[in-house]
């Protein structure tokens, strides 16, 4: 009887701490075990359409170039990496432009490469048909279906889509849209100034990158860096989460990174419990996946509920023009009139509530879509404290007016003796 009045007392103190502390934030992992990390997954896309017969680089033709470079990217490749070869024009030889418009296969499936076999796949191919690149794209990323680990699609090319539609454009942002964390790469091996346009256009949709390629070495060694790449990206999948217009009903994070979407010129809050002796660090990245008008930016704060600014973020810009980013660090030691929490029935101070706020000075160009909004991965962290060391103190009042009197003194009475002897040594010389 006494232990079972115990385990009620226990009970009835947990819920009221629970109570206090109020709900537990949102994490972007709630699993009390970590899923096995999934292996990188890449697909390489090939056009075999007629104009890869042209014979402009290195005195060869283009498909012999890009078939050198997939062999020796297959042997190079990490045994962890699951790889997938997707061809298009390579099978219809006819004038039936609907037909041929179809023409695209997946020769490799996506899964732990078989070298000897990817090779054979490739070395068959032969320039023949359109060029439905649009199409080729959207299989692909089937191909690759989904999963908790980013996916890339390298897309080699000498042409723009002859097919259309689909708009291999318009389907590389459906694809970003359906927040599938897919990433185009393009490749290209023409100088065209429509190709580059085209292919800029695909890469900036998904956040990936757009490359020239003019020689064998420079597509060989590319197609190594962006399959490598693959390596690099989260492991695991960001939790969806949803900002809301104002402070008030936020959603509550725990540390980790999360996705969102925001319109043009909107801002989207969230809340995040900081406890005494701790430390917020967030970071914000918004992709370009539409045309924006060149003057833009965004502003990541981090405000009291009462709407008081505590620290605003700095821009973090890197370079790449697909994506904007800004991140700040904020402690309650900062703000020296903060009020001190009060203390929780478990002896612990309570959390405070910081709101962070995500905003965006993006304006969209004539006939660019505005839902939906464009992608925003925010990344939180709460770690311990770690302020900056105090500079030396020369105290203050009367103890700095005569530390300041003395050192004027000796500063004259040296420069005086200097100046004396140089001037009776000029005189003897």
């Amino acid at each position: 009887m006494i232990n079972k009045r115990r385990s009620t007392a226990v009970l009835f103190g947990l819920l009221a701490a629970t109570a206090l502390i109020g709900p537990s934030p949102a994490g972007a992992d709630d699993e009390t075990t970590e899923p096995a990390a999934e292996p990188p997954k890449v697909e390489l896309v090939l056009d075999v359409s007629g104009s890869m017969r042209a014979r402009d680089i290195d005195g060869r033709s283009r498909i012999s170039v890009a078939q050198q470079a997939f062999n020796e990217v297959v042997d190079g490749l990490p045994d962890e990496t699951q790889l997938g070869i997707r061809v298009l024009g390579a099978t219809y030889r006819g004038k039936d432009k609907k037909q041929g418009c179809r023409d695209t296969q997946q020769i490799v499936p996506v899964g732990p490469v078989d070298r000897a076999q990817a090779k054979a796949a490739v070395a068959g191919l032969r320039p023949t048909g359109f060029t439905p690149v649009g199409l080729a794209l959207r299989s692909a990323a089937q191909d690759l279906g989904t999963g908790s680990t980013a996916r890339r699609i390298v897309l080699i090319t000498d042409g723009e889509d002859t097919c259309a539609p689909p708009d291999p454009c318009e389907v590389a942002r459906e694809l970003a849209a359906q927040g599938t964390r897919l990433v185009v790469d393009t490749l290209g091996l023409a100088p065209d100034e429509k190709v580059r346009r085209q292919l800029l256009c695909i890469a900036g949709a998904t956040g990936g990158t757009y490359t020239a390629a003019q020689s064998a070495e420079e597509l060989t060694g590319r197609i190594k860096q962006l399959v490598d790449r693959a390596r690099d990206t989260y492991t695991a999948t960001p939790a969806v989460v949803g900002g809301t217009a104002a402070c008030d009903g936020a959603p509550l994070l725990a540390p980790g990174v999360y996705t969102d979407r925001e319109t043009f010129s909107e801002h989207r809050w969230y809340r995040v419990p900081v406890r005494p002796g701790q430390e917020l660090r967030a970071s914000v990245s918004v992709a370009l996946d539409r045309p924006v008008n060149p003057d833009y930016g965004v502003l990541l704060r981090a405000t009291a509920p009462d709407g008081r600014e505590l620290v605003r973020g700095v821009d973090a810009g890197s370079g790449r023009t697909d994506v904007v980013s800004a991140g700040l660090r904020w402690s309650a030691a900062e703000e020296e009139e903060a009020a001190t929490p009060e203390p929780t029935p478990s002896g612990t101070q309570a959390a405070r509530t910081v709101c962070l706020v995500v905003s965006n000075s993006f304006a969209a160009r004539p006939g660019t879509r505005a839902e939906p909004g464009m992608p925003v991965e925010l990344t939180v962290d709460v770690v311990a404290a770690s302020p900056a060391p105090d500079g030396p103190d020369l105290g203050r009042g009367w103890a700095l007016l005569l530390l300041l009197t003395l050192a004027g003194l000796l500063t004259g009475l040296v420069a005086g003796l200097l100046t004396r002897w140089w001037v009776a040594t000029w005189r003897e010389n």
